[in-house]
């Protein structure tokens, strides 16, 4: 456990000790299941993943029934239905967030986080609970709605694994869809992706969203790098890529 709490200190600015850490850990799975229940593979079926971003590409694309009839459907941060449903489906089996991003879920949607921070396990095991009281770089939500059985944490070497060996350490982290993208390629056998990059402008804006800073990038995330990657994978046929309009 520590030789992978030591490489995430430089990218969470982090200076508390790994006992703090470790005690932190160790209540979370006090209150979730230890292991989440993830399917065996098998010859006998293909399992089907949506991964849907949330780029204003979405608009007008029609993809919402191509996105429903994957048997999982993995959406991030405050990604939306309502309203546009025609466009990017109805179904949530997976919903990846962090507690800057956190939004409500059904009792039978999947609340997924990749630890980027102490203060994100802090964070779900009091959100869930009797509610949290710290402060980010944003505004949190004290509580959420989301069943607690079906939360799933991921170790954080993942996200190091992907940062490192995935994108050649390139911007300061990996972005929540990338990270759910690499989900998908573990859990499931054929992989459908909807919803990423930019607009025809070169702005990376989102679907549900009025756009008003007309130069928008990726922030700390390699956008051009994480999207090469997707159309590479594409090319490959590993994923198949539907780019929208």
């Amino acid at each position: 456990m520590k030789c992978v709490f030591s490489p995430q200190k430089h990218l969470q600015d982090n200076r508390q000790r790994f006992s703090a850490y470790k005690e932190t850990v160790k209540k979370m799975f006090q209150m979730i299941p230890i292991s989440a229940e993830v399917e065996a593979s098998s010859p006998d079926r293909c399992r089907t993943c949506a991964v849907v971003g949330n780029s204003v590409n979405l608009k007008k694309s029609h993809f919402g029934p191509l996105i429903d009839f994957q048997d999982v459907v993995i959406r991030m941060n405050q990604g939306r239905t309502k309203g546009y449903e025609a466009d990017v489906g109805t179904r949530t089996t997976h919903h990846v967030m962090y507690p800057e991003s956190a939004v409500d879920l059904d009792n039978t949607t999947r609340l997924v986080l990749f630890p980027f921070k102490i203060l994100d396990l802090e964070w779900v095991t009091k959100a869930l609970s009797t509610g949290f009281s710290g402060r980010s770089y944003a505004p949190m939500r004290s509580k959420i709605k989301a069943n607690k059985d079906l939360v799933m944490v991921l170790n954080p070497s993942l996200m190091r694994y992907v940062h490192e060996v995935w994108l050649q350490r390139k911007g300061r982290y990996p972005s929540t869809g990338f990270m759910a993208l690499v989900l998908a390629l573990h859990i499931c056998d054929e992989v459908h992706v909807f919803g990423y990059g930019a607009d025809s402008d070169g702005n990376w804006s989102h679907y549900w969203e009025e756009l008003r800073n007309k130069k928008l990038k990726t922030g700390g995330h390699p956008g051009d790098t994480e999207y090469a990657m997707i159309k590479e994978l594409d090319q490959h046929q590993i994923i198949t890529f539907y780019r929208g309009w």
